[in-house]
């Protein structure tokens, strides 16, 4: 089989391994010299805690999986089981992590409640005062900014791979073929869109204009090197309020009785964080829904994170190296991981999977190959 893939962000990436294991010839087509997208914009963490029972973590368990193995045969990834904490502050808090453990699923996902001194010896960089904190033992992290280098890299030693950069993709022609803006015809036997934030144009035009998918902001920042192991990822109280695994009565009271900080509640604010190869910590990130998006980047965010971090970390952050803003494309149902959709004869959209692109693409990618029998 001849499988075209158009776009090389993770989401494409992932469409391309899949078909080069299992035989086929991939023509990967991608509009930039390199993905500048959501999949270098974003905190490389493979983040099963707070994913939706059910199908959503079954595919990112899956993913972690595959992720995992793919890490062991391309180093340059970065693949680190590094797991997660959220500490948690005052009874409201800690009876939504208490609620978190005694799910069914919680096993599955590695949640564990500790003390502040278990936390801490297992992430010595956590100096700050907390109550407790929820310990996810499934989550893991990969290098964003190398992480399609370093799986092209590896692709480029097949020769069933081909790599086709600086090309849009304009038309679909008859079935099974694109031509691109250089005038070029790719013909194959199946054709995937993986086009990542980028849904008018041809998307548009394939799609129609209900396509259920929105394109979601978020604002980040890193650091200099910390000068010491974070030898987890870290997030707060706020990712409660964001992530659908911590759903509970618990939460409920939580946000009646316990408002957001202001910044947090008016950005829709969660922290996130993860270090860096560099020994740099990746840090965000707020939501923003509305278009037309701003073109530049506030500093009150920016702000409310550093002294989030500076509480848990108990020491003042290094100096902030960059700061950047990133667009993914997120379904509208909140019970999909991601939106498929055959828009010709022979083509395929995958689109939507939110914050979700970097946790669960090996595993969307399986489930197209799977489901088109590849």
């Amino acid at each position: 089989m001849r499988v075209i893939v158009v776009g090389a962000g993770v989401v494409g990436t992932m469409h391309a391994w899949q078909a080069v294991e299992r035989g086929h010839e991939v023509v990967q087509i991608e509009r930039e010299a390199e993905a500048r997208g959501a999949s270098l914009r974003n905190f490389g963490q493979i983040w099963v805690s707070g994913r939706a029972g059910g199908e959503e973590l079954e595919t990112a368990l899956r993913a972690r999986e595959l992720w995992e193995g793919i890490g062991g045969r391309v180093p340059g990834l970065g693949f680190r089981p590094n797991g997660s904490l959220t500490p948690v502050r005052g009874d409201l808090e800690l009876a939504v992590a208490e609620a978190a453990v005694a799910r069914e699923d919680a096993p599955a996902r590695g949640y564990k409640l500790l003390t502040p001194d278990e936390a801490r010896a297992l992430n010595p960089a956590l100096r700050g005062e907390f109550s407790a904190a929820l310990y996810c033992e499934r989550d893991a992290a990969v290098e964003p900014r190398t992480a399609q280098l370093a799986l092209r890299a590896e692709l480029l030693k097949s020769p069933r791979y081909t790599f086709r950069p600086g090309r849009e993709v304009r038309e679909v022609i008859g079935h099974h073929a694109v031509r691109d803006d250089h005038g070029d015809v790719h013909t194959g036997d199946v054709v995937v869109l993986c086009t990542g934030a980028w849904l008018g144009g041809l998307v548009r035009e394939l799609a129609g204009p209900g396509l259920p998918v929105r394109r979601v902001r978020l604002q980040m920042m890193q650091t200099d090197p910390l000068g010491e192991p974070l030898t987890t990822s870290i997030a707060d109280a706020d990712s409660f309020r964001y992530y659908p695994a911590y759903d509970s009565a618990a939460l409920d009271e939580l946000n009646a009785r316990q408002a957001q900080a202001r910044t947090a509640a008016d950005h829709r604010m969660q922290l996130l964080m993860v270090q860096r190869a560099d020994g740099g910590l990746t840090i965000g990130d707020t939501h923003e829904y509305e278009h037309p998006f701003a073109f530049d980047t506030l500093e009150d965010p920016y702000d409310h994170l550093t002294g989030v971090v500076e509480s848990f970390l108990g020491r003042a952050l290094p100096k902030i190296r960059r700061r950047w803003a990133g667009v993914y494309a997120q379904c509208t149902d909140p019970g999909r991981v991601v939106h498929r959709q055959q828009v010709r004869d022979g083509v395929w959209l995958v689109t939507g999977p939110g914050g979700r692109g970097m946790t669960c693409s090996p595993a969307i990618a399986e489930t197209t190959a799977n489901e088109l029998g590849w």
